[in-house]
């Protein structure tokens, strides 16, 4: 065992001394040499004679070298690194072709890595700061992925044991600037183990301590982000200690976070942090911390080593039902799930998700693509090299020798492409913030993650594609017929178009699947177009929405409800305003309602039945505002405050559900402890998506649940910059330290909800461009060929009187087989593949025959373009020349 060690220490140093051994090795030889020929001339021999004595004993020099190198060195991969220089020499020799089939790869491997990388950062690690992501999991209710409560929360804190801990985090925000508009940052309220949970730890200060959880709004602290720490404190290091006012309320600074660190909401970076006691400070509807039924949290729990997500899940499930039976008021029907980090529904990975996943199959598509074109260019290229391949052959080259050197070439290019397809991968890296929207003046956070699983994954893309775009042309390459390829010059080691099925099979694969992303491209663009120009069941033309922050300029209940009241006569009165009216909550927005157990008079749920709704806070007038109709009853009044009896208003869904067949007005509605008399009827609209089903839903007055952060919804004809430049007059009367929010319309509104939508139409858009124009290089590079090896045939046909149109319709109509029989292979598979965009897809059918029509018809005009050139040069083929040369 010593002594193969040692044998292959001294083959390895051989293998990088190999100049410095063959000067040794020819001293060596040199000096046998010598020593033999004094021996013969001891012996009486002439010099001449001696000289030649010794050389037919000693053998000859080159090949005593070659067994010595053999002997001392490493073959393999001196045969390897020939081939490397070799390959190398051959691209500089043919930079055109190189050029071509990099390019090609390139884009196929970078569209790879890049949605690699996005997976990796948004999905599978998203928090860079963060060591060992894969035991962390996300919770949420089992009815409808709703949040938790702090409860409950608490609970499984105490009973589980296959956790190492349990921690919370919110997202909400608040004013840290005031100026002409107000400048959100966006926070989180977290549970005080937060930091050690994720093992982070402050570069300055500290993290929070346990007892910072306990007492309603009784620790005003808060740990900043290092950016917020960089950008806005100027990086102080006697930061510890000052204060910072965030809704009204002064917070001392503990704690800075590391460089890095952003946060658990994927989609934002996070600005800072307070403790769970803060939570009335920044969410609306009052403590939440003591109440059982309110869901607001969202959880995550990091598993000990060794435990799997079905064994984490068994004990949850178990402490939820003990929970269902313990307090069946508020736990009756609720179970918690457990979310592995890439599913987690209540930020953006589970929003981007579907997205990514239809991405990851687009990409491989355009890399199968760019395989297939830079196989037709291997196997053209292998034609023009048929003499340098039959020559090897005939000096005695293998089949196995000739099979290693083309794939070494076609390795050299893959490791080139895939040099430019991480570069590629790295600049595209915060691509999906330029396509999401900007909400109050904050671009999302969506970095893409490039560590070494991402590098190697891409590495083994780039060995995959050598694979599938190298090793058909080298077998059919070395694969020589010496006999046939020294009598013939138009055959050789592709055989002439007797080998033409490989090359128009290729062609075959880049139009079915150029097909199958052209057809998913028009359905996703239908898609969009359909739930944006649908109706959410009220208008989104001709109402804006805005808000003014309150709460961070310190603004109590009583002073809030004046200033709204002011503010709403104020919009009311401004020229080309018909009415305006407060929401705590808009639809579509990126708030989340209130949800409360209740009760219905005269109403007996099943056993099994959870009686959890949520409903809004809404102000006079906002019906007729926001355009939702009144099927029967009133809207909410002025009257309908805090000293009036309260009301409700109800909507078509949950009246058909628990008043069956009934008119529910002047009935009653149990709102946790508190009776609402039902006073009317609205319309069922969207609340949360476009996608949602029918849900109860119902209203409040703003003024019998009151909320101090509260939406301004305007109706008007006015355009939103007009509009937002008269509120900002009208705030600066009322309150100069006051700002507005971003003035938009229920449209754009709408249009942001769709977002995830809009990414993955513009991606699948461009990527289905982009095949479309490797497919198209692929046939012209094809017929092309087919023409200049057809020069014969065409000049025979021009010679027996064929006439131009004929030779053009000819080619054309070869071009337009393959486009054919690719479409045919593409069509059927994309009935079954279209399918899988099921959740993108909205009232548009998988099979929709006008997304399947375009694709068909943008495909034909591009196989026509393609096929024009080779057609007219056919036609210009000398049959003098053509019979010439043959």
């Amino acid at each position: 065992m010593i002594d193969q060690v040692r044998q292959g220490f001294h083959r390895l140093r051989s293998f990088f001394r190999r100049a410095q051994q063959d000067r040794e090795l020819d001293a060596e030889m040199f000096a046998h040499l010598e020593l033999a020929i004094e021996e013969n001339l001891e012996r009486g021999l002439s010099p001449a004679e001696a000289r030649r004595q010794a050389l037919v004993r000693f053998g000859g020099p080159q090949q005593v070298k070659e067994t010595l190198r053999e002997a001392r060195g490493l073959p393999l991969l001196e045969t390897l690194f020939q081939d490397f220089r070799f390959a190398l020499r051959m691209l500089r020799r043919s930079p055109g072709f190189a050029l071509v089939a990099i390019f090609c790869l390139t884009l196929g491997i970078g569209t790879n890595a890049a949605v690699f990388s996005w997976m990796e950062g948004l999905l599978f690690r998203p928090y860079p700061a963060v060591a060992h992501q894969e035991r962390l999991v996300a919770l949420t209710g089992t009815a409808a992925q709703d949040d938790l409560s702090w409860p409950d929360f608490l609970d499984l804190q105490r009973n589980c044991k296959l956790f190492e801990a349990f921690f919370v985090s919110k997202i909400m925000g608040t004013t840290l600037s005031i100026g002409e508009r107000a400048q959100v940052v966006t926070g989180s309220v977290v549970s005080s183990n937060y930091f050690p949970a994720l093992g982070v730890h402050p570069i300055l200060g500290r993290a929070f301590e346990p007892t910072e959880d306990v007492g309603r709004s009784a620790h005003p602290v808060t740990v900043i982000s290092y950016q917020l720490w960089k950008e806005r404190f100027g990086g102080d290091p006697q930061i510890i200690g000052k204060t910072q006012r965030m809704n009204g309320v002064l917070h001392t600074i503990i704690g800075v976070a590391p460089e890095g660190f952003y946060g658990t909401f994927v989609g934002w970076a996070m600005k800072f942090w307070v403790p769970a006691s803060m939570e009335d400070t920044f969410e609306a509807g009052g403590y939440k911390l003591e109440d059982r039924g309110e869901r607001w949290i969202e959880g995550y729990g990091r598993l000990k080593p060794g435990v799997t997500l079905e064994q984490a899940q068994q004990e949850v499930s178990a402490v939820a039902k003990r929970l269902d039976a313990d307090y069946p008021a508020t736990n009756r029907g609720r179970g918690v799930k457990l979310w592995a980090l890439w599913q987690t529904p209540f930020n953006n990975a589970g929003t981007l998700l579907p997205t990514l996943g239809i991405m990851l199959v687009v990409v491989v598509f355009v890399l199968l693509i760019a395989c297939a074109n830079v196989g037709n260019l291997l196997l053209v290229r292998a034609f023009a090299r048929r003499h340098e391949i039959t020559v090897r052959v005939a000096v005695g080259a293998g089949r196995r020798r000739l099979l290693q050197q083309l794939l070494i070439e076609g390795l050299v290019l893959s490791a080139l492409a895939a040099t430019g397809g991480l570069l590629i991968a790295h600049w595209s890296s915060h691509l999906l913030v330029l396509l999401l929207p900007v909400r109050n003046g904050n671009a999302m956070h969506l970095p893409g993650e490039m560590d070494w699983r991402v590098m190697a994954l891409s590495a083994a893309v780039c060995l995959a594609s050598t694979l599938l775009f190298a090793l058909l042309p080298a077998i059919e390459a070395s694969n020589v017929d010496l006999a046939i390829t020294l009598r013939s010059e138009m055959a050789g080691v592709v055989h002439g178009r007797s080998k033409s099925w490989v090359r128009s099979g290729l062609v075959l694969v880049q139009v079915s699947l150029c097909f199958i992303l052209l057809a998913g491209a028009g359905l996703l663009l239908q898609s969009l177009e359909r739930v944006r120009s649908d109706s959410p069941g009220f208008s989104t033309q001709g109402t804006l929405v805005t808000a003014v922050n309150l709460s961070a300029s310190g603004y109590d209940v009583q002073r809030a409800k004046s200033f709204q009241d002011d503010l709403i006569d104020r919009v009311q009165g401004l020229p080309g305003v018909e009415s305006a009216a407060l929401a705590r909550v808009t639809p579509l927005g990126y708030g989340t309602f209130s949800s409360a157990p209740i009760a219905v008079d005269g109403y007996q749920p099943p056993t099994d039945e959870r009686l959890s709704v949520d409903y809004n806070q809404v102000g006079p007038g906002y019906f007729a505002t926001i355009g939702i109709p009144l099927v029967s009853g009133r809207e909410f009044t002025r009257a309908d405050n805090e000293t009036a009896a309260p009301v409700a208003i109800v909507n078509e869904t949950m009246a058909a559900r628990y008043w069956a067949g009934k008119n529910p007005i002047g009935d009653r509605l149990q709102v946790k402890d508190k009776w609402f008399e039902i006073v009317g009827v609205a319309k069922t609209s969207r609340y949360y998506s476009m996608r949602e089903m029918p849900k109860p839903f119902f209203y409040v007055p703003l003024r019998q649940k009151f909320s101090v952060g509260a939406a301004l919804n305007i109706r008007t004809k006015l355009r939103p910059e007009t509009m937002a430049a008269a509120l900002s007059r009208e705030l600066k009367a009322m309150d100069a330290n006051l700002a507005l929010y971003e003035v938009i319309s229920l449209q754009e509104q709408l249009d942001r909800s769709t977002s995830p939508q809009k990414v993955a139409v513009t991606l699948t858009g461009v990527l289905a461009g982009l095949a479309l124009v490797l497919a198209s290089i692929g046939l012209y590079g094809v017929m092309s060929y087919t023409v200049s090896q057809s020069t014969r045939e065409l000049g025979l046909r021009m010679a027996l009187g064929a006439r131009t149109p004929e030779l053009f319709r000819l080619v054309i109509s070869r071009g337009l087989a393959l486009t054919a029989g690719g479409i045919l292979l593409g069509a059927a598979a994309a009935l079954g593949l279209t399918r899988l965009l099921g959740y993108l897809l909205y009232k548009v059918s998988p099979r929709d025959p006008l997304a399947f029509g375009s694709a068909f018809l943008i495909l034909l005009i591009v196989s026509l373009i393609a096929c024009l050139l080779p057609a007219w040069r056919a036609t210009r083929v000398d049959p003098i020349v053509a019979l010439r040369y043959e």
